[in-house]
């Protein structure tokens, strides 16, 4: 350690919110360059790398071959599949001193089917596994949480390629198998669940989330039958029995209550039997879409539904192109503009909802009596205790981090891209494609978050940066005898990471706790009786052991594997 490029910290920084971004700054893991930039200094890297490793390994098993794409990508690909519109603002685009456009690449799916399609040519050819560990760059509005959200990022994307569904299920199933083993020798505790494929296109889809309060991604699970999904997986079926006949709307004066809570407070009514109706514009057009009132618009399940349209939020300026539409008074009674709504407002089901004219609202609106519906989409936030879509039972809500996510594409790029080979009876079949990701450097996060106390980081073994973190405290002959037990370590098969700095006792153990290496060994006072301390960083137990004999000793107990 002392010519290890480290400097660890005492305090956090000031915009550290997230356990993950805290440790590995103090701990010198990590330095921020610019906002959703990060820099891996050498304890960093080597926990990143081993991440890799892991990842690398159990693809290899399943038959993966390694490729290394471009980040800097041209845009003509990206332009065929309609991704170069539909990523939007999250594209960096750029371009060449010749005019031409480029992008830096979010996902890789249009550059491997070309690559596929430029060598490949017969069925005998397939099946076949590619992928790649490398940055892949995205520009979120507002990068937060350290490396949990940034704009450069390093991924793992995997592609699969079969002549037909059959093989592409085998090879969706053997990814799923690989990542299961991945995420368990990661250490991490994690679910898998049913989601939505989003702007990669495709049919079945599952994430894999590891659960944690900070997690961006909200997932339900049932206790009953073992349901799992991202909320945006998760579909609502209405009651088959239609709700009885409803009197005839009444308007009524409801004086400055523009949201939710205020209308029911002034009428003494729950907000779930009122009506929000939320605009949108969709391909630029006004749009207002209407559910419970005591839920969400989910927008990620909206763009879902809708794709590939384009969903733009309703604003200031749009209200004053649209004078009729009075905001918080909306309502759908009068057929002011195309209303699209969930599936909970189902024919017959009544509300309360706005009059269209300020300080007014109407009772007793009845779908499909009072208003119509054009089109009805699963578009409602998710609540705790709603039942489950497999048997009934209340789903339980939870946050979790995606740390992979696996597809079955089908044929989305290789129908663009026209990716044929030769079959057997010498007639052309259209190549079937999966695509599977993991974030790597989201992973480490993940960890963190999941192993982690008030004194810094608890990396499981397979990843830490060290097997064993040595100490020596003192100077009578602690250094020495240090530095030899370090040497006889490594020859053993042991990475060491040997604190020779001669800092004082408390500097060198909270230094130690706080890089988080599994098993701390302290050669101190009792070098002189023979004997050195092991500490075991997770449960935090202490014992004594004598010197002679330290190696095998602690080889079995810090061996990663």
């Amino acid at each position: 350690m002392s010519r290890l490029f480290l400097r660890t910290l005492r305090d956090a920084p000031a915009d550290a919110e997230v356990a993950s971004h805290q440790l590995l700054v103090r701990g010198g893991y990590v330095r921020r360059v610019a906002s959703g930039l990060w820099s891996w200094l050498p304890l960093g890297k080597i926990v990143l790398d081993r991440v890799a490793l892991v990842v690398r390994e159990e693809m290899d098993r399943i038959g993966g071959q390694e490729v290394l794409l471009p980040s800097l990508l041209p845009k003509e690909p990206y332009l065929a599949t309609g991704r170069w519109d539909e990523y939007g603002d999250l594209l960096f685009r750029l371009k060449d001193r010749r005019g031409g456009d480029y992008l830096l690449g979010p996902t890789h799916e249009e550059l491997f089917t070309l690559l596929v399609k430029g060598e490949y040519s017969s069925y005998k050819d397939l099946p076949v596994i590619l992928y790649q560990v490398a940055n892949k760059y995205r520009d979120e509005a507002r990068p937060r949480s350290g490396i949990l959200r940034g704009r450069e990022f390093v991924m793992k994307d995997a592609y699969s390629f079969d002549i037909d569904d059959a093989g592409l299920a085998k090879s969706y199933e053997l990814h799923r198998e690989a990542y299961v083993r991945i995420f368990d020798r990661l250490g991490l505790d994690y679910r898998i669940v049913s989601a939505v494929s989003g702007a990669m296109g495709g049919s079945a889809s599952e994430e894999f989330l590891a659960p944690t309060p900070v997690g961006e991604d909200t997932f339900v699970s049932c206790a009953g039958c073992g349901y799992a999904a991202n909320v945006e997986a998760v579909t609502f079926t209405p009651p088959s029995t239609p709700p009885a006949s409803a009197p005839a709307m009444q308007e009524v004066h409801t004086p400055d209550t523009p949201t939710i809570e205020s209308l029911a407070a002034h009428l003494g009514i729950e907000p779930g039997q009122t009506l929000k109706n939320v605009l949108v514009k969709i391909d630029g057009q006004p749009v207002a879409v209407g559910v419970p009132g005591d839920r969400e618009l989910d927008i990620d399940k909206l763009e879902a539904a809708l794709a590939p349209s384009v969903v733009e939020p309703f604003e200031a300026a749009d209200f004053e192109a649209h004078p009729e539409l009075i905001r918080g008074y909306v309502g759908p009674q009068h057929g002011l503009l195309t209303y699209y709504a969930d599936t909970r407002i189902s024919d017959g089901t009544s509300w309360v909802t706005g009059a269209n004219k300020a300080d007014h609202h109407v009772l007793n609106v009845t779908a499909g009596r009072d208003f119509t519906v054009e089109r009805y989409l699963d578009v409602a936030s998710i609540a705790d205790g709603d039942p489950c879509p497999r048997c009934g039972e209340p789903l339980v809500i939870g946050r979790a981090i995606e740390i992979g996510h696996i597809f079955q594409l089908g044929r989305k790029y290789a129908n663009t891209f026209e990716l044929d080979v030769l079959g057997p009876d010498g007639t052309p079949v259209r190549v079937t494609m999966g695509s599977y990701g993991i974030g790597v450097s989201r992973a480490v996060a993940s960890i963190i978050e999941q192993n982690h106390d008030d004194r810094g980081l608890i990396w499981p073994a397979a990843v830490a940066p060290a097997d064993v973190h040595l100490v020596a405290i003192g100077k009578a002959g602690q250094q020495e005898a240090a530095a030899q037990l370090g040497e006889s370590l490594e020859q053993a098969g042991l990475r060491v990471l040997l604190d020779d700095r001669g800092t004082s006792a408390g500097v060198a153990f909270a230094d130690a706790d706080l890089l988080g290496v599994p098993t701390i060994v302290v050669v101190g006072k009792g070098l002189a009786s023979g004997e050195i301390e092991v500490k075991d960083r997770r449960s935090g137990e202490r014992r004594t052991i004598p010197l002679d004999g330290a190696v095998a000793e602690l080889v079995a107990v810090a061996s990663p594997e």
